[in-house]
């Protein structure tokens, strides 16, 4: 798995007659028509009528002489990731109509990211997988689409490393693969093993005693350009696959668990653009790469675990692991009281339950916080839904012989109070966002393919690219 997938764009160097693409807004009937020529007719019998994602070639003398692609104002990039399963292979230069310049560069900005989210493909067939070189390519100008081209980068490598079966990405592998996409982005790298991860997190090293993969923390530090660069410290849960432990899942609630890492690769796409786009930040990264699995050493319903911060915690579902995990990396990240401490977790089924797999749920223990990471998302087309930290439910959490329970006492409000429970490891005072993430499309659409996604990664970006 390479750190730079390939893309499917060209430039006119490239070689090869581009077609046009045209690209027109719905509702431009006057542009449509004069498009459609001769030809208008016959298409329209066929069933083309201009509606928001219709297509259709346009015949030339010799075979097709172009595309047209019907879009409607507002809707994002998402659209466009129809078209690579409707363009025939070669090189395509987009041809917005009717657009102001500043127009023109938004809708090429949102093409492009579209169109490359869409061309992904995960396969590891001996033979018949498709040959991502092959397709059909946009022809755009070195120029323009940096920033569709950087979200997409990183989009790619996520999807990659969720999709990668658990037995070829267990811990040390994830540790690697972001290992190296740090360092190449000039990140000090540390990655932590064995006895001093035991001892600098204990309820992380729990989580993975059931392995025989052990569990490895990355940790990466990178100083910002400038003295008063903004400081922003990410968590991530990087549990490789998760059977629940002793309290085992149903095989049907197992079977996707390989993208039980989708929060650890979230935090570290979303670090791979904002480095790549040059952000001036003071960045820290911290994942936990570790497996929940079952043996003679696993952890037991009933432990009482001893946090890093030295809370003691009552295990009441050994398949409430994502909270264990994060606790610790959360408590070490505050200790160096950065600007804003950002986790994120593929932590819990309620969420998907209350919001559905498209939208991730967003807790802060800060408004101003939340409002920006929101308002960010809707700007980026890529929504998160804010719950409440609502303190009257953190009794729930208590226990009789501990600080606190892993899980809940009452089968409700399942994302809120692991939310909860996550806050008793950030300081009072400690600007931070937890995001609760599916990190999965169970079907496919234009853009989203099925398998691994990296749900919010474009409204983070936004977020934490500009002034936080």
């Amino acid at each position: 798995m390479s750190d730079a997938p390939f893309l499917p764009l060209c430039t006119s160097g490239d070689g090869g007659v581009a077609l046009p693409l045209h690209l027109v807004k719905v509702g431009d009937e006057a542009t449509l028509a004069h498009l459609l020529g001769e030809h208008e007719a016959f298409l329209r019998q066929q069933g083309f009528e201009g509606r928001a994602g219709q297509f259709t070639f346009l015949p030339g003398g010799s075979g097709v002489a172009g595309a047209v692609f019907c879009v409607e104002e507002g809707r994002g990039p998402m659209p466009y990731g129809a078209l690579p399963a409707h363009l025939k292979e070669g090189c395509w230069q987009p041809q917005p109509e009717g657009q102001e310049d500043a127009a023109h560069d938004a809708m090429l900005e949102e093409l492009v990211l579209g169109f490359c989210l869409g061309a992904y493909d995960y396969s590891l067939k001996h033979e018949g997988g498709k040959d991502q070189k092959t397709g059909p390519k946009l022809c755009i100008p070195a120029s323009l689409g940096r920033e569709a081209r950087i979200l997409a980068r990183a989009a790619w490598l996520g999807r990659d490393l969720i999709n990668t079966p658990a037995n070829l990405m267990g811990p040390a592998e994830l540790a690697t693969a972001a290992r190296r996409m740090l360092e190449e982005r000039k990140v000090a790298v540390e990655l932590v093993e064995g006895e001093a991860l035991e001892k600098a997190y204990p309820c992380l090293a729990a989580v993975g005693a059931g392995s025989d993969r052990p569990a490895v923390v990355v940790i990466g530090r990178r100083d910002g350009r400038s003295k008063d660069a903004p400081r922003l410290s990410l968590v991530g849960k990087g549990v490789c696959f998760d059977t629940g432990g002793y309290d085992i899942k149903p095989g049907s609630s197992m079977a996707k668990m390989k993208k039980d890492m989708g929060g650890a690769v979230l935090m570290l796409a979303l670090a791979c653009a904002l480095l790549d786009a040059g952000t001036d930040i003071a960045l820290e990264i911290r994942l936990g790469c570790v497996e929940n699995s079952v043996s003679g050493h696993a952890m037991r319903p009933g432990d009482v675990l001893t946090t890093r911060r030295g809370l003691r915690v009552e295990v009441g579902n050994t398949d409430a692991e994502g909270r264990l995990v994060l606790a610790d990396l959360l408590a070490e990240a505050a200790e160096s009281q950065p600007d804003v401490l950002l986790d994120a977790a593929t932590l819990t089924g309620a969420a998907r339950v209350a919001l559905g797999p498209d939208l991730p749920a967003l807790f802060s223990n800060d408004e101003e916080l939340a409002d920006h990471i929101l308002t960010s998302g809707r700007e980026a087309h890529d929504p998160l839904w804010q719950l409440p930290l609502w303190a009257d439910y953190d009794g729930w959490m208590d226990s009789s012989i501990a600080d606190c329970n892993n899980l809940s006492s009452r089968p409700m409000a399942g994302a809120i109070t692991a939310a909860l429970f996550l806050q008793r490891f950030v300081p009072e005072g400690q600007r931070w966002a937890h995001v609760d993430t599916y990190a999965w499309n169970d079907t496919a659409r234009p853009g989203r393919p099925a398998g691994g996604e990296v749900l919010a990664l474009r409204a983070l970006f936004r977020a934490f690219s500009e002034s936080f």
